[in-house]
C-alpha cells in the first residue's frame, strides 16, 4: 500500500479518487493520436526488457486512449511467449484468460475492450508469471489509480504469485495516489521515459 503523502488540491486537501479519474482522463484524452501512438511504441520498446523467457504474460487489449498493446503482443507471438488476455465478466465482477494466438481474433466486447469472444482458448490463472496492466494513474510507489471496479485488484488478490506491471504516459503520475487496503501495487511501471522498479534492479 502507498504510504506517500495523499494527492492534494487547493489549500491541501486531499483530493478524492473520482476526481483524480476525472483529471487524469482528461490529462491522457490531451494527447493527440499521434501522440499516443509514439508514446506506446516507445512504451513497449522498453517492456520487452523486462519480459524473460520461459514466462507466460497476461497483457490487457488496450482501448482508446490506453497505452497501446498490440506491438508488445505481436512481439511476444513472435518470439513464441505465450499470450493470455483477460475477458471481463461483468456478472461477477471478475476476469477469466483466454490464451491469444492472433490478433485477428479480437473483438469489441464489454466497456468497448477488444477480447477473442468466440475464439477462446481457457487459460489457467496459476501459469501466469506476469501481468500487464493497464491505469489511469500511478505514483513512485507503485500505488495504481484504476477505472474502480476493481477486476484486477480482485483477480490478482486470488493470483499473487504474479508479478505485476503497470503500463500509463507519463503524464498520468501523480505523487501519493489515495489508496484502500485492496489496493493491488504495481511492482514494476512503464512508461515512454523509463522503467521504474519498485523493488530496484534493473
Amino acid at each position: 500500500m502507498n504510504t506517500s503523502a495523499p494527492a492534494e488540491g487547493v489549500n491541501n486537501i486531499p483530493i478524492g479518487k473520482e476526481v483524480l479519474r476525472n483529471i487524469l482522463r482528461e490529462r491522457r484524452w490531451a494527447l493527440s493520436e499521434q501522440e499516443r501512438q509514439e508514446k506506446s511504441h516507445q512504451i513497449c520498446e522498453l517492456l520487452r526488457d523486462v519480459i524473460t523467457p520461459g514466462e507466460e504474460v497476461l497483457v490487457y487489449c488496450a482501448k482508446d486512449p490506453e497505452v497501446e498493446t498490440s506491438s508488445f503482443i505481436s512481439y511476444l507471438l513472435e518470439n513464441e511467449i505465450p499470450v493470455i488476455v483477460p475477458i471481463i465478466q461483468k456478472e461477477d465482477v471478475s476476469l477469466r484468460l483466454s490464451y491469444l494466438q492472433d490478433l485477428s481474433c479480437l473483438i469489441s466486447s464489454t466497456f468497448h475492450v477488444p477480447e477473442p469472444i468466440g475464439s477462446e482458448i481457457p487459460a489457467d490463472p496459476a501459469d501466469v508469471t506476469t501481468a500487464i496492466i493497464p491505469m489511469l494513474g500511478f505514483d513512485r510507489s507503485g500505488a495504481r489509480l484504476g477505472y474502480g471496479a476493481g477486476y484486477y485488484d480482485r483477480f490478482l488478490s486470488l493470483n499473487k504469485h504474479i508479478r505485476t506491471i503497470g503500463l500509463a504516459y507519463s503524464c498520468q503520475e501523480e505523487a501519493g495516489l489515495p489508496t484502500d487496503a485492496n489496493d493491488i501495487s504495481m511492482m514494476i511501471v512503464v512508461t515512454e521515459d523509463e522503467i521504474i522498479n519498485m523493488r530496484g534492479g534493473p
